[in-house]
């Protein structure tokens, strides 16, 4: 019996390959880990027939059952991207990992977009480095992608300008839809054709935030939104990738005591996103970063900066006083 590799050797008839493909199936992987609902959609057949072909796609992956040493061994592989800052890279257990999400939430200026262009350049860096030797894709729904501060940041590093913007595909996105065709229909094809390393996505809430407005929407935004995110983590699982969202975020009118804003998106966005840290204003010029929730880290603060060269530690501004 031939041994079942692609999605070609599943048997089944030319066109649902060729709609399987289209829609940014192309894997057995990919089609093991989806859902029933979507597949329907897009095949256009019978629900139990959909449910067929995922099954049979699933028994011809490698399942994800281990032991707790196997997934220790496991997690000994994962990568990890310097943010330019060691405290901040100590706050988050070594730095921006791989096969995780991990959120940046705060308000205005308070330096979401500024690690996201940070990280951008500094996925291309030796590993050795903290870099992983890869590109970027920037996913810009709110137009804050800017190449000079690229260019700042890489010849800070003592790095060609040109090539580090010419290594960062920057999609900009104008819908909710869009957003979610780009995700589910063309980012694996650019992993693969662009060797990337990092997948930004800023701002991750605000599309669905402008288009699905009121409480009526709220249910039909929270499924589009849930379903986006675990596309983004699958893909960062299954390609051993980071991604990294920024999160806009809305005042706690009833609070009266601690932080008066939280993150947009609710227990979805929550629930979603490995790694969330919560970034705030300070008094010098200094940023503040705080883990609000991980799986393996304490709850606590990092201080940094944003100078000309990009993220760095606050002793970098005593220096320069002196």
């Amino acid at each position: 019996m031939k041994k079942i590799k692609t999605i070609e050797d599943l048997g089944l008839d030319y066109e649902i390959v060729e709609k399987l493909k289209s829609n940014g199936y192309n894997t057995l992987e990919s089609i093991a880990t989806a859902r029933v609902e979507d597949l329907k959609e897009i095949l256009g057949i019978p629900e139990q027939i959909v449910r067929e072909i995922i099954y049979l796609a699933m028994k011809n992956v490698d399942v994800h059952i281990i032991t707790g040493l196997e997934a220790l061994e496991k997690r000994k592989s994962i990568k990890r991207i310097t943010t330019g800052s060691k405290s901040l890279d100590e706050l988050l257990g070594g730095g921006i990992q791989t096969k995780t999400i991990t959120e940046f939430a705060g308000e205005f200026g308070s330096g979401k977009t500024q690690i996201c262009h940070q990280l951008s350049v500094n996925v291309q860096l030796p590993e050795d480095k903290g870099g992983l030797n890869k590109s970027a894709i920037y996913i810009d729904t709110e137009n804050t992608f800017r190449p000079e501060r690229i260019m700042q940041m890489a010849k800070a590093l003592n790095l060609d300008d040109k090539k580090v913007l010419e290594n960062i595909i920057v999609a900009r996105v104008f819908s909710v839809d869009q957003q979610i065709f780009l995700v589910e229909n063309k980012l694996e094809e650019l992993i693969q054709q662009k060797d990337a390393g990092l997948i930004v996505v800023d701002s991750l809430t605000s599309l669905f935030r402008a288009e699905y407005i009121g409480r009526g929407m709220l249910a039909a935004r929270q499924q589009k939104l849930n379903k986006h995110i675990h596309d983004l983590s699958r893909i960062a699982d299954m390609y051993d990738i980071a991604v990294v969202v920024t999160n806009q975020v809305m005042a706690r009118p009833d609070t009266f005591f601690g932080e008066p804003t939280i993150p947009i998106g609710g227990h979805i966005v929550g629930h979603g996103c490995n790694y969330r840290v919560f970034l705030r204003k300070a008094k010098g010029g200094k940023r503040i970063a705080r883990i609000i929730d991980a799986p393996d880290l304490e709850e606590r603060e990092a201080t940094f900066v944003i100078v000309s060269d990009g993220i760095r530690d606050e002793d970098v501004i005593k220096k320069r006083r002196k």
